[in-house]
Formats: C-alpha cells, sequence, structure tokens
C-alpha cells in the first residue's frame, strides 16, 4: 500500500504530480462535454464498498477496478467510500450495524479477520479461492483475499550502505541509525509491527520493544505520513513499511535508491481481504464483485497500484522489478484467532514498554 493521500504524494511524487496535473486538465476540457446522466444511461444498481482512501486514489488500484467491473456488469455502478485505515472500515461498519449502507468492506487484512467475523455482520462469500497463489492456504467461506505482502523496514541506501539484517542488529545499530514506525492502535503496518516482534520474541517482547526504544525516532499514526511525510524527506534511513515498497520505486521512479531489509528472523505475513455484508440487498451484485476482484483483469492492478502481490499468477504482467525484491527466509504469521484473542494485551504491553522510563 504505498500510495497515499493526494496531497502528500503530490508533494512527495513528481510523477503522481504529472498524473494528477494530467487528469485535471483532461477533466476540464471535458466540461463541455459533461451531459446529466439520462434513464438510459444512469446505472440501475449500486455497490458501496467501504475501504482505505489510498485504494480509491487515482493512482491506487481503485479507479480500474471499479471501471473493469462496471463493464462486466453493465447496469451496475460502485461507490467507493473511502475511509482512513484499515481499522476504520471494520469500526465504522461495526458502529453502522445493520444500518450501515455499505455492501462490500475491502482492506482489512488477516488481523483483523477473527475480530470483524464475530461482529456477525459479514455473510459466505461463495467466491472459489482454492486456484488463487497464496503463501499459505486458505480456508475462510468469507473472506476473499486479493493482495498479500510482507512488513519489511525500507532503507535509503545513501543513507545506510549496510542496513541491520535481524532485529537484533537493529536493537545495537550505531546511533544514528533510526526509525519510523506506525501506532498499532491506527495503523496496520504498526499492527504488522506488534505481530512481526511477537513472533520473533514471543515472552520477551516487552523486554526487546524497550530495548528497540532508541533506535525510533518516531511513531506516527498512519503509514503515509511514516514514509512520505518523514521518510521520503530524509528524517530517518528506514521507514516501516513493505517488502514491496521498493518495486515501486524501480518501476515509476527508474531508481534503486530505496530497498527493504532482509531480515534473518523472517518476515509477518499481511493477506487484505473483501466480504460481503449480511445485511446488504445487492448480495448477488456483491459476491459478483468479489469474483472479479481475484480474476486477472482486476489483479493486474495490484503490483503497482497497491504495490503489493497479486493472489492470482499474472506470469509476465508481474512487473519485472518484483523479481528484484527481498524473498523472506521465513514466512512469519499467527492466526486471526491468535490475533483476537491477544491484541489489546500485546497491544498494551508495546504501550507499557513505549513509555516506560
Amino acid at each position: 500500500m504505498i500510495m497515499t493521500s493526494l496531497l502528500s504524494a503530490t508533494f512527495s511524487n513528481p510523477f503522481a504530480f504529472s498524473r494528477t496535473a494530467l487528469a485535471s486538465m483532461l477533466a476540464a476540457s471535458c466540461i463541455g462535454m459533461m451531459t446529466l446522466p439520462t434513464s438510459a444511461t444512469a446505472a440501475e444498481r449500486t455497490l458501496t464498498v467501504y475501504t482505505y482512501e489510498s485504494f480509491t486514489s487515482e493512482w491506487g488500484p481503485g479507479p480500474a477496478i471499479k471501471a473493469g467491473f462496471e463493464e462486466q456488469c453493465g447496469d451496475c455502478s460502485i461507490d467507493f467510500v473511502a475511509l482512513d485505515s484499515s481499522a476504520g472500515i471494520l469500526n465504522r461498519v461495526q458502529l453502522e450495524g445493520d444500518s450501515s449502507r455499505a455492501d462490500v468492506v475491502l482492506g482489512l487484512d488477516t488481523n483483523l479477520m477473527a475480530i470483524a467475523e464475530d461482529s456477525g455482520l459479514l455473510a459466505d462469500s461463495e467466491v472459489d479461492t482454492s486456484s488463487l497463489t497464496l503463501p499459505v492456504k486458505w480456508e475462510s467461506d468469507i473472506f476473499v483475499p486479493f493482495d498479500y505482502g510482507y512488513f519489511a523496514f525500507v532503507y535509503d541506501t545513501e543513507a545506510l550502505a549496510t542496513p541491520p539484517t535481524s532485529f537484533e542488529e537493529l536493537i545495537n545499530a550505531p546511533d544514528e541509525v533510526k526509525i519510523i514506525i506506525q501506532d498499532p492502535r491506527t495503523s496496520t503496518p504498526g499492527l504488522g509491527l506488534l505481530m512481526w516482534m511477537k513472533s520473533v520474541y514471543g515472552d520477551k517482547a516487552a523486554e526487546k520493544w524497550q530495548a528497540l526504544q532508541p533506535r525510533i525516532l518516531t511513531v506516527t499514526k498512519g503509514w503515509s505520513e511514516s514514509y512520505f511525510s518523514l521518510f521520503l524527506n530524509g528524517e530517518a534511513p528506514m521507514v516501516l513499511s513493505y517488502s514491496t515498497s521498493p518495486g515501486y520505486h524501480m518501476e515509476i521512479d527508474k531508481t534503486e535508491r530505496y530497498q527493504a531489509a532482509s531480515f534473518s528472523d523472517g518476515h509477518y505475513l499481511q493477506i487484505e481481504v473483501a466480504a460481503l455484508l449480511k445485511r446488504s440487498e445487492n448480495l448477488e451484485l456483491g459476491r459478483e464483485f468479489l469474483s472479479y476482484l481475484t480474476s486477472k483483469e482486476a489483479q493486474t492492478s495490484i503490483p503497482l497500484g497497491n504495490v503489493m502481490y497479486p493472489v492470482v499468477d499474472l506470469g509476465d504482467q508481474l512487473p519485472a522489478s518484483f523479481d528484484k525484491l527481498i524473498e523472506p527466509v521465513k514466512t512469519l504469521q499467527f492466526s486471526p484467532l491468535e490475533v483476537k484473542d491477544n491484541r489489546k494485551q500485546w497491544i498494551n504491553e508495546w504501550l507499557e514498554a513505549s513509555t516506560a522510563g
């Protein structure tokens, strides 16, 4: 999920800015040709999808997936409702309950699945996921995976020639080696780091969080502040992100300056999922959308739109830069149930370790 708000990317990414400007100019040039929709052209069915902001941004995968699905269904429209995070999506549908206008939630991950399932708000997808190419066996009848990736520390090769290759090396790194991380209470990658540390250190995680404090420059609410506002502006040589993040820089920015540090501890796996709301009046259309989400056509938007691995084999349509990404020596992951049962305790453990004198 390398993309973020329009504002952030506009200032930090000239490529994104040029696309933004071009889109604005095209939109302006078309105003004179626009007409109000007639009864013959208006979509008859609308599917409301709650997701996170970067998914719906013009450089994210959302626009292409929306256009592709609307062309396939012929008489429908996708209404993306962009929220600030995966946790925000779950909180919103839990608060709204049966009155939610969402038909589909898109952007939860494996760390939130059991909590979402416990809400009783979700329906079986009826999507055949048996042929998807994931690092783990997929067994959920409710959740449909649409991409995956591994949490990693991305480093600036011009600021750090030799990155740490394990948490122990990071903890014992020289003072000038600083990292920017995200808050596990508000950020999916932040929660991912919490799980990563816990899966490596188990009962010693709190002790290691305390030992890691001198390396932490700051903790941001979300990933985009960490990556775009701070890391790419040189505030620290390392940032918590994904092993796939360098792929975007190599393909779009044409630079190998930013790379992911391969940790001998292994890397924690994140799988992003979508699900259908039971109360939806568009269950059939929702299931069609979930199925389309795993189609090869939709999945071609994932590697550079969401900067994650697709869940189908794209063959030569996978960007060549993905062959240069680090490959985890070990895949780490807690089950959704383990996360549900322990998340609050582990967050409190992190809070206490982070504030201990």
